[in-house]
């Protein structure tokens, strides 16, 4: 991490007030502006060269690193780590010092095979989350020697005059000077849907209570962006001083979590360390016991060891993953890490930001209120299209009374700007008047038409004490009219009469407070509202605020931000599933309620919860209430981080999604931070596992079932790959405690595992997903892979494997009394046909010979071929077979061999297609 401290070695004398680490932050939004200068020991026309110079050696530049780059080292040892590598590697070793250089190197190989893939795919991913997150160095404007110019905004100090203007992005935290008209998005640090009105006037809350972030109208802050207006601020942090820097110093301290694969599968390596030398310990024991060679003795227990551990498992593993994550990429989700593909299948929670997330991020006027009556807009977001309904009837705007009036006030109003087309439009200002301008096209109003009727001749701005604006036009009659819009309760406050169908008619007391009524009803249904009222003028009348006191009130705009395209189809999809969507916002509480309601993430028994609310709560409150909600609003970037651990704490698997700078903490706290890869922020962007490169909600819909798939096809080949191992275990270990020769020898067992084993596998991790995968609920997070239901279906089918491969060698040697190397490769290629068949009881849970599945996989059918060809070569290539110690085969072996091999998958099928037959169609 770079930048923003203070050197505390340093001899310069800091400003007063300054933000540093030992005097900790400065209540800045409280302080009036010269009382701010003189703390910071600045003036209106900024700092000198020379100040600044030494301030920025001082308190260093204004940067900050989320995360220092990852080395190749770190890479390379997260493929290693794991347990069951390591088990292999220590196999490698045994083998190497007893001898079996052959085994060793085998070994090593696929050790090797499996890092370089794990290494090549990771590095690859990481170099395409650079590719997304470019540098560009940021420009600032600032006021030095009482003189306007560009710096670099890494150089900005406290106490710098900067210029804010209107599509800027505010370099630093700052104190506003001035400000005219200004309104800032802080969404990436706040959440807020809307942006923010700014004043340079002091915040005085109540004595004892603390302004939340989004309140704090005198200050703007590092990474949010300036939507309309101008101002100047004066520097009060840079770097890690920053309320961004805090967040990255929190993201730093948040530490990392383990996916459930990565947990599952150490734990199973842990299993496997105890099975294999527990097994190859016993044999050893009990041949010396029984008098054999003891050295013999070590190598039947060194093959016993290598027939425990399925060497192809991380090999397997791997490339399972990758692919998965190129099938991922192809929907547009970036991984970072290999494991983090499984897990959001695994997910039983998803927390998730509303604007731009669940939402379109496009303000949209839904209902114009009139005296023609409530009138339903359709169309979302800034495309120029839908209709206009009253009880679901489409009307005409002339057709509602004051409906045209009202569209006219907005559009004139107004200080957006509008280019292009309807269906592809670029705009720009304030989100609020586009969604404004958006109403206008949908009636085939623009501003320019109405422009070229009502000139315009005077303007009174927006400003955060007058909630309001208003334009003067003049018609073509010379009569000159004021359009007003602003917060509904101030122009009623300003108004004298009311419109209705009938033209004008005085408003009263009980009409005005009818009137609030309103407002506060569709308030309370998540619509932001704007009163719309106009002003007739005199012709000798000023053009300013004073003639604004008799106005006639038209009615409300309301809009919201719409639920973005698939959002609602993919909660409907996830609860299906049995996830449930969280949704996390900094927007007020009746906001996020009507939205969640609308999206369908908040059902009747469900709950929201409100900022305030859960900072006055325990962590073991927290806890117990989560269970309950599904909706916060006013959330910080530490709430966020509290209820993914409080969802955590109860056992579950969370995914959380987000843009800003504000959800990074959460997003590395969660088991798997998704972030979005066009507007996130860098921030986001480097702390997540997934990046959305589409930033589509829907796609989280995908990723999780994709999640699912995966994991179901890593348990098919762990079933595969364990069922096999036992059987060889136990064709060695019968045969040990029977006294019987090896059936199989130390280097045909390794073949079984590198060539056997692995090529079905692989076919497997590309199964296409089950029928149910989305109509099932997740795997228990606490579950282990080789849970107790599954583990003894594994040594089922394990018995039934082994039994055939005895009794084909147990036949050739005592019936047909053939010698050992050919009993013994009559029981390796019966063991090595036999795993082949059973690839197809792996393929699903229910049966695949009997339904349309039992060609749905190529790869199954091409394994299958590679393998035999394999098979023939080690018996009749000599010499592979010298190595190997085969013996040729004649017909009648064959037949032994296949008769046998069939008996496994027969039986297998059988035995699934009783237990599924009563089960639905779909799901054979």
């Amino acid at each position: 991490m770079t930048g923003g401290g203070p050197d505390r070695t340093h001899a310069t004398v800091a400003p007063r007030g300054a933000e540093t680490r030992e005097s900790g932050p400065t209540p800045w939004h409280r302080l009036a502006v010269e009382e701010a200068l003189a703390r910071l020991e600045a003036g209106p026309e900024g700092l000198s060269e020379r100040e600044a110079a030494q301030r920025l050696e001082r308190y260093g530049q204004n940067a900050l690193s989320i995360h220092p780059p990852t080395s190749l080292g770190r890479i390379l040892y997260e493929q290693v780590k794991s347990l069951v590598v390591l088990l292999l590697f220590a196999a490698s070793v045994v083998a190497l010092l007893v001898g079996d250089v052959l085994e060793a190197v085998a070994i090593g190989a696929v050790l090797a095979i499996n890092v370089v893939i794990g290494f090549w795919v990771e590095w690859r991913a990481r170099q395409e989350m650079h590719a997304l997150s470019r540098v560009v160095v940021q420009e600032a404007v600032v006021v030095r020697d009482g003189r306007e110019g560009h710096v670099d905004a890494r150089n900005l100090v406290p106490g710098d005059l900067i210029v804010v203007e209107a599509g800027f992005a505010i370099p630093a935290d700052a104190r506003l000077v001035s400000a005219a008209e200004l309104m800032v998005i802080e969404a990436p640090l706040t959440g807020e849907s809307v942006p923010a009105e700014k004043s340079a006037d002091p915040i005085a809350p109540p004595e004892g209570e603390e302004v939340p972030l989004a309140e704090r109208r005198s200050m703007v802050y590092k990474g949010t962006l300036a939507a309309t207006g101008a101002g100047r601020a004066m520097v009060v942090a840079t770097g890690l001083a920053t309320e961004i820097g805090r967040i990255s110093e929190l993201v730093q301290e948040t530490a990392s979590e383990d996916t459930p694969l990565e947990r599952q599968l150490d734990s199973l390596g842990k299993r496997l360390i105890w099975i294999a030398v527990g097994v190859a310990a016993l044999v050893a024991v009990l041949g010396v016991v029984r008098g054999h060679d003891p050295w013999l003795m070590v190598e039947t227990a060194l093959a016993l060891a290598i027939a425990a551990v399925p060497e192809g498992l991380p090999l397997v593993a791997t490339i399972t993953l990758a692919l998965g994550m190129r099938r991922m990429a192809r929907r547009h989700a970036l991984i970072r890490r290999l494991p983090a593909v499984e897990t959001l299948g695994s997910a039983t929670i998803v927390c998730t930001d509303k604007t731009g997330t669940l939402t379109a991020a496009e303000m949209t006027v839904t209902r114009v209120e009139t005296a023609g009556g409530s009138v339903e807009v359709t169309g979302r977001g800034f495309a120029a299209e839908g209709e206009f309904r009253i009880g679901g009837r489409r009307v005409r705007p002339p057709e509602v009374p004051g409906l045209e009036l009202a569209i006219r006030i907005g559009v004139l109003a107004n200080r957006a700007r509008w280019r292009g087309g309807a269906r592809a439009p670029e705009f720009g200002g304030d989100p609020t008047e586009v969604a404004l301008l958006v109403l206008g096209r949908k009636a085939g109003v623009s501003r320019e038409e109405l422009l070229e009727a009502h000139p315009e001749v005077g303007e009174i701005p927006f400003s955060a004490e007058r909630r309001f604006m208003a334009t003067f036009h003049r018609d073509s009659a010379g009569r000159v009219t004021a359009y007003v819009k602003g917060a509904p309760a101030r122009l009623l406050e300003a108004s004298a009469a009311r419109m209705t169908a009938d033209g004008p008619v005085p408003l009263d007391e009980t009409g005005r407070r009818a009137l609030l009524e309103r407002n506060d009803e569709l308030g309370s249904q998540g619509l932001r509202l704007l009163g719309l009222a106009i002003g007739e003028l005199t012709e000798d009348a000023p053009l300013d605020e004073s003639v604004l006191r008799d106005l006639t009130f038209v009615g409300y705009a309301g809009m919201m931000d719409p639920p973005a395209p698939g959002a609602q189809e993919t909660i409907a999809l996830l609860r299906q599933a049995g996830v449930r969507t969280v949704m996390l916002t900094g927007d007020q509480a009746v906001t996020a309620h009507a939205v969640a309601r609308e999206l369908g993430v908040l059902h009747p028994e469900d709950e929201t919860l409100d900022g305030r609310d859960l900072m006055r709560l325990s962590e073991a409150e927290l806890t117990d209430r989560v269970e309950r909600v599904t909706a916060f609003s006013r959330v910080s970037p530490e709430d966020k981080l509290r209820i993914v651990r409080a969802y955590q704490t109860r056992g579950e698997i969370v995914a959380m999604l987000g843009d800003g700078v504000n959800d990074a903490p959460a997003l590395k706290r969660a088991d798997i931070g998704v972030a979005m890869g066009g507007r996130g922020t860098d921030v986001a962007k480097e702390t997540a596992g997934l990046v959305l490169q589409d930033d589509r909600f829907e796609t989280i819909g995908a990723a999780v079932q994709e999640g699912r798939v995966i994991f179901d096809n890593i348990r098919k080949f762990i079933f595969y790959l364990f069922s096999c191992n036992l059987s060889e275990v136990l064709v060695l270990f019968a045969a040990g405690l029977a006294g019987l020769p090896l059936p199989l020898l130390p280097l045909q067992i390794l073949w079984l595992n590198l060539v056997t084993d692995v090529f079905p596998a692989l076919a497997l991790a590309v199964e296409p997903a089950e029928p149910d995968v989305m109509r099932r609920p997740p795997r228990d997070p606490a579950g282990a892979i080789l849970s107790g239901g599954f583990g003894a279906v594994v040594g089922a089918f394990g018995l039934m494997l082994t039994a055939v491969t005895l009794g084909a060698f147990l036949w050739a040697l005592y019936v047909w009394e053939v010698e050992g190397d050919h009993a013994v490769t009559i029981a390796f290629m019966t063991i090595a046909m036999t795993q082949l068949l059973h690839v197809f009881n792996a393929r699903s849970p229910g049966p695949v010979v009997t339904s349309r599945r039992f060609f749905g996989n190529p790869w199954v059918w091409g394994a299958i071929g590679l393998t035999v060809v394999l098979q023939l070569l080690a018996v009749y290539l000599p010499p592979l077979s010298r190595v190997l110690r085969t013996h040729a085969l004649g017909l009648e072996d064959w037949g032994l061999v296949l008769l046998a091999s069939f008996v496994p998958l027969v039986v297998g099928q059988a035995w699934k297609w009783l237990a599924y037959r009563g089960a639905p169609s779909a799901a054979r």
